[in-house]
């Protein structure tokens, strides 16, 4: 058996045995230890509060050496998620220097990260939004510049999100 798919087992396991608040995690299908279904709960005191959005976090067979690529399925409208729902922060890509200068490479992915650090990052990206690199640039322009309409489009997404 590979050394990751051990240490995913072995991190879905604790996080059975002691929940984090702010979200919930489990397995796709049960025979790929790969692919995990995520519930973020929208954080108190945001703009995302009383939202559940649905995502799926990917992980590589060479995983912790490389990051998980994490997918919002659920419609979320944030600065730091692209249009498709692809998750943009920095401890999600991959390790060493950033070609563009942005991150420093201890913000970029540690082979220590795991699931629950990985979504402690998205709750608090979804707190406090990076303006530096937006994923969407839409979003980001929106909110610095028409915060009014910005809120009720991510109302909007919160709203769905209920209905799922």
């Amino acid at each position: 058996m590979e050394q990751s798919s051990l240490l995913l087992k072995k991190q879905l396991a604790d996080m059975r045995r002691v929940p984090v608040d702010g979200f919930s995690a489990g397995l796709v299908d049960d025979n790929d230890i790969y692919k995990w279904e995520v519930l973020v709960i929208g954080p108190p005191d945001t703009l995302y509060e009383g939202g559940f959005f649905k995502a799926i976090l990917d992980f590589p067979r060479d995983y912790p050496q490389k990051p998980p690529k994490m997918k919002f399925v659920s419609e979320i409208w944030h600065p730091n998620i692209d249009k498709e729902g692809n998750v943009c922060i920095s401890i999600l890509h991959d390790p060493g220097d950033d070609k563009w200068g942005y991150e420093r490479p201890e913000e970029r992915w540690l082979p220590v990260h795991t699931v629950e650090t990985i979504l402690l990052s998205v709750i608090s990206m979804l707190t406090d939004p990076n303006f530096e690199s937006p994923a969407n640039v839409d979003a980001a322009k929106m909110q610095r510049e028409n915060y009014a309409d910005f809120k009720k489009k991510v109302a909007q997404c919160v709203r769905r999100s209920q209905e799922e």
